[in-house]
Formats: structure tokens, sequence, C-alpha cells
């Protein structure tokens, strides 16, 4: 798995607590969650756990463990009172074969070289009915500067998506993109870029919104947690989630 920018990786530790995309994201995240079946008590895997800001919502439905391939990552996660918080390659993850009731993988798989061998590995350690939750980033005819400072290897469309889940042996479940009111204008400044190639190098795209905007760039994805809390998806979007299940028996 290949490491985030340095600079990227201090920016997302700096502002996950109240970027508007990061806390759309959680919206939208908790939307899901909270329609999925899990058990009480259920036991999460965060695999690419970041700052550790999505245990802490993992941890209102269970007890939680984190992965990160990145030092300061962990570091920050365990100040965060999380203590299950490893360091490492999702490619090989240290815990035993049907660990979890869930594990997720937050814009965290399009940075694998391999995403079916990361996949099959999250399977791996996800006990037989369990459940996965994956956001990504989302067309590949988007691919831009912001996902070459992030080290992406891909985006994704909703078939490439489900057919790499079900190569690793998922069952693909409900999927809806989300992020959609900025599809457009945000498609429009990526396509600007390519146009420009000789220019110097844009950074991530965290950093093409001024703080004072947060709250408004963060109403339509409240608006989109809304819509997909009441078991509805979206047909476009930046970005693209999906569940998936673990089969009872194996391929």
């Amino acid at each position: 798995m290949a490491a985030m920018d340095e600079a990227e990786l201090q920016a997302m530790l700096a502002t996950d607590e109240r970027h508007w995309w990061y806390r759309g994201r959680r919206r939208i995240i908790r939307a899901v969650l909270d329609e999925m079946p899990l058990p009480p008590g259920a036991r999460s895997l965060d695999a690419g756990c970041g700052s550790g800001r999505m245990l802490d919502e993992l941890a209102d439905y269970g007890g939680v463990s984190g992965i990160d391939v990145s030092d300061a990552a962990a570091a920050a996660a365990r100040a965060r009172g999380h203590r299950d918080v490893r360091v490492g390659p999702l490619e090989t993850l240290p815990w035993e074969d049907g660990t979890f009731d869930l594990v997720t993988a937050f814009d965290v798989i399009e940075h694998t070289p391999d995403d079916r061998a990361t996949l099959r590995e999250l399977r791996r350690v996800t006990k037989p009915g369990g459940r996965a939750l994956i956001t990504v980033p989302a067309y590949q005819r988007l691919f831009s500067a912001h996902d070459v400072v992030n080290h992406h290897y891909r985006r994704y469309a909703r078939p490439s998506l489900l057919a790499a889940a079900e190569e690793a042996g998922w069952a693909a479940g409900r999927t809806s993109y989300f992020n959609s009111v900025l599809l457009v204008p945000a498609a429009a400044v990526r396509l600007a870029q390519r146009r420009h190639r000789n220019e110097p190098k844009a950074g991530s795209d965290l950093a093409l919104t001024p703080p004072r905007l947060n709250g408004v760039l963060e109403l339509p994805l409240r608006a989109e947690a809304a819509w997909l809390r009441r078991g509805r998806r979206l047909p476009a979007g930046l970005s693209l989630l999906a569940v998936l299940g673990n089969p009872e028996s194996g391929p």
C-alpha cells in the first residue's frame, strides 16, 4: 500500500475534524452504518484509519481496531484513546481469520497497487456473514493532480469496484455514489488542469476551499445523507460507496 504524501497526511490530520469533506463523508457513512444489521457490540476494523476520527464513530457500534501504514497517523489515532491501532500494510493484516463483524476502508483501496489482494485480506479477517463498507473516489476520467499527490493508483465506477470485490470473494450489496452536487464543477477544474500540464503541479483538493465555506459546502452532503438514510441511492457523484457481504461459506 502506497503511503500518503507527507504534506497531504499532515493536512488531513489537521483538518479532518472541521473540513466540510470529512464532516460530510462522516454523515454519509453514519447514514449507511445505521441501516446495517450489525450485531450488538460488533467488532469493527477501520483499515487505513488515518487520524482515528472514524474510529470514534465506529465505537458507537462496539469494539474498534485500526491499522494504517503511517506511524504518524497511528499515533494520532492512539492519542484519541483507541488502544488497538497497528502500523502495517493492508495486504497482510495482523489479525486472525474471522475476527471482525465489520471492516471499513474509507478512501483507501485506491492507494493499493493490487486492490483484489487488499479486498481478499479484508475478507479473510471478516467473520462469515460479516460486512464491509468501502468508499472510493469515482470516475477514472477525473484522475488528476489530486490523485497523484495522494498516491492513488485508480478511481472507480460502480462496475469496476464491484468486479474487484466479487473477484476477492465478497458478495455485492448496496451501492451509491455521493458528493453529487460538486461533480460538475470538480470535473471542470480537473479537466482544465489536464489542459495545462506544463504548469506547476497542483496539489490536493483539500486546499481549494477556504475554511469560511465549510458550512455551506457541507450542506449538500447533509441532504445526501438524509436521502441515503431512507434506503435510496444517488446515480452519480465524485465518490462511490459499497456495502459488501462475506458469504457464510467460501467461494
